[in-house]
């Protein structure tokens, strides 16, 4: 599996673009905005883009989603239903925000625990962790020990929970009990910033190490 990181809009969220290097068949995770510069990857790579991954609705990480789908001609799938109330409203999130450029959308698909997704030769793992929003979900690929997952943790750091449908004691319980088990040398690339991996952040980490929960 390939991957490349394009920061998009102002709050800089990884849009993570991945691809099966044997079909080149991809998707693309998280399209908060700025479309063009993702569009301009998916060409420099020379990606099939065969479908749009969500793991939450904040509008940083799906308010791009539709015009992108629009654009590629390709499904969006993800995140889990609980977070319907957040992708059926991209448009008023925007609004708060002062982008216009947003589209609503219900995707092809919704996610539960436990179920994958393929692409190419490619297939995720999805895990549902609730906590700052109640239908985040996680995307793993066990064969190369790497998860994109979104907003639940950062390096140093966590997701916030003061949004609605947030809740801290959930967040810590989806890191401790569906995170931690994937194994501590599990690469993570989260919504922002930069990569880390779950053992260091088991070591480091000052709101959910181990020393801390």
């Amino acid at each position: 599996m390939k991957e490349t990181i394009i920061p998009v809009t102002g709050f800089a969220q990884n849009c993570t673009l991945i691809w099966c290097e044997e079909t080149v068949q991809g998707a693309v995770i998280d399209p908060g905005g700025d479309i063009e510069k993702i569009l301009a990857a998916v060409e420099q790579h020379e990606v099939m883009v065969a479908k749009i991954l969500i793991t939450h609705g904040h509008i940083d990480h799906a308010g791009g989603a539709a015009a992108l789908a629009e654009k590629l001609g390709c499904p969006i799938e993800g995140p889990h239903k609980e977070d319907a109330f957040l992708v059926t409203d991209l448009v008023q999130q925007g609004a708060q925000f002062g982008l216009v450029d947003v589209q609503n959308f219900e995707p092809t698909r919704w996610f539960d625990q436990g179920d994958t997704v393929s692409f190419g030769n490619i297939t995720l793992d999805v895990i549902h962790c609730p906590g700052h929003t109640p239908g985040h979900v996680v995307f793993f690929h066990k064969d190369e020990n790497i998860a994109i997952v979104g907003d639940v943790l950062f390096q140093g750091s966590i997701g916030r929970t003061d949004f609605p449908g947030g809740d801290h004691p959930t967040l810590i319980r989806s890191i401790k009990e569906r995170l931690w088990p994937l194994g501590n040398d599990v690469t993570f690339i989260p919504g922002h910033g930069p990569h880390s991996t779950f053992g260091i952040e088991r070591q480091t980490n000052p709101f959910v190490g181990d020393h801390a929960v």
